[in-house]
């Protein structure tokens, strides 16, 4: 996994779990990381950018593409290789620990 980045956080798993079915700008992370969570996230835009710096740095996220729309500069993300292996260690890292989970619970019952 690339440096710093396990076990990633709740909000680098959003946005990496978002970006898996393509590029999207930042706004559209936002909303689609809500919808991913059935609203329980909601993302500040701040949060959302430092996350995606962070990410960036790590090389698992790239820019790919900017755009003007009525007058701001959108700019477009992209989930690298390395970023769709590091998410894919992180999902089964989360379902060893769900999976412990449920062992302890079901043999304490």
């Amino acid at each position: 996994m690339p440096r710093g980045l396990k076990p990633l956080g709740d909000v680098d798993a959003s946005i990496m779990a978002v970006l898996a079915s393509g590029d999207l700008h930042g706004y559209a992370i936002l909303a689609e990381v809500r919808k991913l969570s059935g609203g329980a996230v909601r993302l500040g835009t701040g949060t959302m950018y430092g996350a995606l710096e962070r990410l960036q740095d790590g090389g698992v996220v790239v820019a790919v593409a900017e755009e003007v729309v009525n007058g701001r500069t959108r700019r477009y993300y992209r989930l690298t290789a390395s970023g769709r292996a590091t998410l894919i260690a992180e999902l089964e890292r989360r379902q060893q620990l769900l999976n412990a989970a449920r062992s302890r619970l079901a043999a304490a019952t």
